[in-house]
């Protein structure tokens, strides 16, 4: 990467809405031909990583972002025994198919309302003892009925499934002829194995599984910095995780390198990368790297939820942050990861071009069916998720739930975060998969736009310039509306 104006942008600390890819040259035929698999590890067909947040990654979102080729990192907050759970649902899981919203017959109306958003394909499967689909439920099947009506007389008996190994295209084209978003899979036996949308027939075009070498999806799990370290690192190597994420808001301290090197001893020689942060200097980077960092995870404070540079005036613009940290980390042969302040596919594609090889998103994926938490209703009946921040007084009253009240009342001064937010799920983009879809066509295209075929050669060839905010504001679509 090169500034387009070295003399003088090198000297600048810039953020993402400061800076664009100038473009050149494309010797390619189609962006459709662009490798976007990250250098750092192997595993993932793209660099996006869902955050280690716990209003973002849990059980779905974790289970969705490897089937669509990303990676979700559990958060560190999470009791170890729920961590075992979801990690074997996720091994077990199959690589292709959503897991299916089942019911028996004789489950209510209530039941199924308390399942149906769970998943974004709004279908739960009646089936019988042996798992046998009878009919489907949606929304528009609970429409005027009474909460305790059996799912047997809700259903709609006209079922439209497809084999395990249906072609893509086959499964799309059976929907459109018999004008259904979604289809259940069966095994050989007539089993209920999953569910196929038409969207992800499509999708499964672009995005591959995240798969490790038993080719089961991999999922990454956080370690806070405490004297519990390794200990925890211990037990999240024995539940199988595929990558441990090391992880505080300020990762240039003294207690983050005793962990780091006590979780480093714990891996030993096993095959798991461990990523550390978070931090913002060359300084920082190099000490996280000395320590046995694989990855170093950079940025203080630009997320949604933060409130650190407001609260203590420190951390540093996102870019620069990146571009430093990722030049230090090069120069060693390790890697970067770029957390937070994604809102456009054109952030992810900065942070690429920057040097990250991966990058971390937090609230943009908060506002999905799969993310934790239940889907809520405003006053407008628009749906919409909580949102919280890691740092923020509700995140630290639940990490500090096993002190005494009197301490918990004292770290509670200490909150960097926003204790509550809504996040609505705009319609048409429930899914993570539609995120991520539009995320990767983005980043694919920007390569295309500097010249490149993959995510090391974006990072050689692109040119960044620096503009003003009305620079950055003219790139935002304006039509939408005319008066």
């Amino acid at each position: 990467m090169r500034y387009l104006h070295p003399e003088r942008d090198e000297s600048l600390e810039l953020a993402l809405e400061d800076v664009f890819i100038t473009p050149g040259y494309f010797a390619g035929g189609s962006r459709f031909e662009v490798d976007l698999r990250p250098a750092d590890f192997p595993g993932g067909s793209h660099p996006i990583v869902s955050a280690n947040m716990n209003a973002v990654t849990g059980k779905r979102m974790a289970e969705t972002m490897a089937r669509y080729g990303g990676l979700g990192v559990l958060p560190q907050d999470m009791a170890l025994d729920t961590v075992d759970r979801i990690v074997r649902h996720i091994k077990q899981a199959d690589p292709r198919y959503d897991t299916a919203l089942s019911v028996s017959p004789r489950a209510t109306l209530r039941d199924v309302l308390g399942i149906i958003r769970k998943r974004p394909h709004d279908m739960v499967v009646v089936v019988d003892d042996e798992r046998r689909p009878l009919g489907i439920v949606t929304h528009a099947d609970l429409r005027d009925r009474d909460q305790y009506t059996p799912a047997g007389a809700l259903m709609s008996p006209r079922v439209v499934t497809i084999p395990i190994g249906t072609p893509n295209r086959d499964a799309f084209l059976l929907m459109e002829e018999t004008r259904v978003k979604a289809v259940p899979v069966i095994d050989a036996d007539g089993r209920l194995h999953g569910v196929l949308t038409r969207d992800d027939a499509v999708r499964l075009e672009l995005l591959r599984p995240t798969l490790d070498p038993q080719n089961e999806l991999m999922v990454a799990a956080a370690v806070g910095i405490s004297a519990q370290a390794g200990a925890a690192a211990a037990r999240l190597l024995e539940i199988g995780v595929s990558a441990l994420v090391l992880d505080t808001a300020h990762g240039h301290q003294r207690r983050m390198l005793e962990a780091l090197r006590a979780v480093r001893k714990v891996i030993g020689d096993r095959n798991v990368p461990l990523v550390a942060g978070n931090v913002c200097t060359a300084e920082g980077t190099i000490a996280l790297i000395e320590a046995g960092a694989d990855v170093v995870k950079v940025n203080v404070g630009p997320g949604a939820m933060c409130t650190t540079r407001m609260q203590t005036g420190a951390g540093r613009p996102t870019f620069t942050s990146a571009v430093v940290c990722a030049r230090e980390a090069r120069r060693r042969g390790k890697h970067i990861w770029a957390d937070g302040g994604v809102r456009y596919p054109r952030d992810v594609a900065l942070y690429l071009a920057a040097g990250a090889s991966r990058v971390m998103v937090g609230t943009a994926l908060a506002g999905t069916f799969e993310s934790p938490g239940d889907v809520k209703e405003d006053r407008d009946g628009h749906l919409y998720k909580e949102n919280y921040g890691m740092a923020s007084a509700r995140a630290v009253s639940d990490r500090t739930a096993d002190l005494d009240p009197f301490e918990r009342a004292k770290k509670g001064f200490f909150r960097e975060g926003i204790s509550t937010s809504r996040i609505y799920i705009p319609e048409g983009r429930e899914s993570v998969g539609a995120l991520l879809v539009e995320m990767i066509t983005g980043v694919q295209s920007s390569c295309t736009y500097a010249g490149a075929a993959t995510l090391e050669e974006l990072h050689d060839k692109a040119v960044i310039g620096v503009q003003t905010l009305s620079g950055y504001s003219e790139g935002k679509p304006h039509g939408a509306e005319r008066r």
